[in-house]
C-alpha cells in the first residue's frame, strides 16, 4: 500500500474579488519509506499541498488516501487525531516553547493526546533526543541552543510520536550553510532507518539531498524526478 495517494486534487482560493488554483488538478503517489523534495518558487502551491497533506486544510476537489485513510470523509476530530498520531510537524522557525527544557518541548504532542497512555512521555522524549544527537541538551532551553540544536528539538518533537511520515516546511530556511547540511545529514540518516520524509524547500541545492524531487509552477506539478547525483550531507558526528 502507498503512503499517500493524491487523485486530482483542487484547492481555489479567492483573493481581492480574483480566483486563483494554488493547486490545479495534482495527482502524486509517495510510497513508504520515501524521501520527497518538494520545490518551487513562492506562489507555485507548494506550501498548500503541505497544508493538505499535513490535515491542516482541505482540498475542494479529488481524492486523499493517508494510508489508505480517504482524508476528506473525516472530520475535525478525526482530523486532528491524524495530525497529533500520524503526522510529524518541522517547521523553518523551530517553535519551541521558550523557558521550557528541550525534554519538555519534546514531550508536548505526547501530552496532548486523548486517552492514550501506552507509552510514557518522558521515555518516548528521551529516546526521541537521543535518535537527533541531543542526549545531552535535553535540560536546556531554546536560548541555550544553537539554531541547528534548536531545529534538532523541533525534529525530535516530530518524532516523538512515531508518525507515518514527517512534513518539513522550508526547515533550514534560518539556518546556516553548515548547519543546512547538519540538518539535510540528520534527515537522510531518519529516511535511511525507514521514515518517511516531504521536504518543501525553494533551494534546489537543498531539494537534491532528497531521493525524488517534484516541482511545481503555478499550481502544477512541471517535473517529477529521482535524483540521479543525490547529494551526501556531511556525516560528521552531530553536535
Amino acid at each position: 500500500m502507498e503512503l499517500i495517494q493524491l487523485k486530482d486534487i483542487t484547492k481555489t482560493f479567492h483573493l481581492g474579488g480574483e480566483t486563483v488554483r494554488a493547486l490545479d488538478d495534482i495527482t502524486l503517489t509517495i510510497p513508504r519509506g520515501d524521501f520527497v523534495a518538494i520545490i518551487g518558487t513562492s506562489g507555485s502551491g507548494k506550501s498548500t499541498l503541505m497544508n493538505v497533506l499535513g490535515c491542516l486544510d482541505k482540498a475542494d476537489h479529488g481524492k486523499y488516501l493517508l494510508e489508505g485513510i480517504p482524508v476528506e470523509q473525516l472530520d475535525k476530530n478525526a482530523l486532528a487525531d491524524i495530525r497529533n498520531k500520524r503526522i510529524g510537524f518541522v517547521f523553518q522557525g523551530f517553535n519551541l516553547l521558550p523557558k521550557t527544557s528541550a525534554l519538555e518541548n519534546v514531550q508536548l504532542p505526547l501530552i496532548y493526546r486523548r486517552g492514550d497512555r501506552k507509552y510514557d512521555p518522558l521515555i518516548m522524549a528521551e529516546k526521541a533526543l537521543e535518535m537527533v544527537g541531543l542526549a545531552d541538551r535535553m535540560h536546556h532551553e531554546p536560548n541555550q541552543l544553537s539554531g541547528g540544536q534548536q531545529q534538532r528539538v523541533a525534529i525530535a518533537r516530530a518524532l516523538v510520536t512515531q508518525p507515518a511520515i514527517i512534513l518539513a516546511d522550508e526547515p533550514t530556511g534560518n539556518l546556516d550553510s553548515r548547519t543546512t547540511e547538519e540538518i539535510l545529514s540528520l534527515f537522510q540518516k531518519l529516511n535511511a532507518n525507514g521514515i518517511t520524509i516531504i521536504l518543501v524547500t525553494h533551494e534546489m541545492e537543498v531539494a537534491e539531498h532528497a531521493k525524488r524531487i517534484v516541482e511545481f509552477r503555478d499550481g502544477r506539478i512541471i517535473n517529477k524526478y529521482k535524483v540521479p547525483n543525490r547529494r551526501c550531507a556531511l556525516q560528521n558526528e552531530i553536535l
